[in-house]
């Protein structure tokens, strides 16, 4: 076996090694029959995802009427603050422990009373960032005016002169 071959056949095995070890991920898919259809999101159907006490999901597909859910015979609220899309999906988060759902807008502004918003974060680093590095100080617009004339004093004094 030539050195070669050798070098050959162990970069073919550290590249299926390589491979082996790799993890796809799988993307979220909803389940199957639990999408809504066109022409039920025009009849009011939405997709909920209901969490269990024990952490469980349970998806189902459920139609709003007067603003409101039926599950497990008890009438839950479903206004329009309640609804997020999953690809163009309407959904509902939906707590069994709960009548009100998951809704985004109150859990952004309880994030942003208690502190635990990221916005607060990102700007607190944009400002150390900027505290770090330094501002460059502006050249002034009177200096820049000054330069130009300078260059095109000197530029016309060449012409006039014939000289290079």
């Amino acid at each position: 076996m030539t050195l070669e071959e050798r070098i050959s056949d162990q970069i073919v095995k550290t590249l299926k090694e390589i491979e082996d070890n790799k993890v796809k991920k799988k993307k979220f898919r909803l389940p199957f029959g639990k999408k809504v259809s066109t022409g039920q999101k025009k009849k009011n159907f939405i997709t909920l995802m209901k969490i269990n006490e024990n952490g469980q999901i349970k998806f189902d597909k459920i139609r709003i009427k007067d603003q409101t859910i039926m599950e497990e015979k008890i009438p839950r609220l479903a206004t329009t603050q309640y609804v997020m899309y999953y690809k163009k999906n309407p959904i509902i988060i939906l707590p069994s422990w709960s009548v009100e759902p998951f809704s985004p807008a109150k859990n952004l502004t309880e994030s942003l009373e208690n502190g635990s918003n990221v916005k607060g974060y990102a700007i607190l680093l944009e400002a150390m960032m900027k505290g770090q590095l330094g501002a460059k100080k502006q050249i002034s617009g009177l200096i820049k005016w000054i330069f130009g004339l300078g260059v095109a004093a000197l530029i016309g004094y060449a012409l006039i002169s014939g000289g290079i």
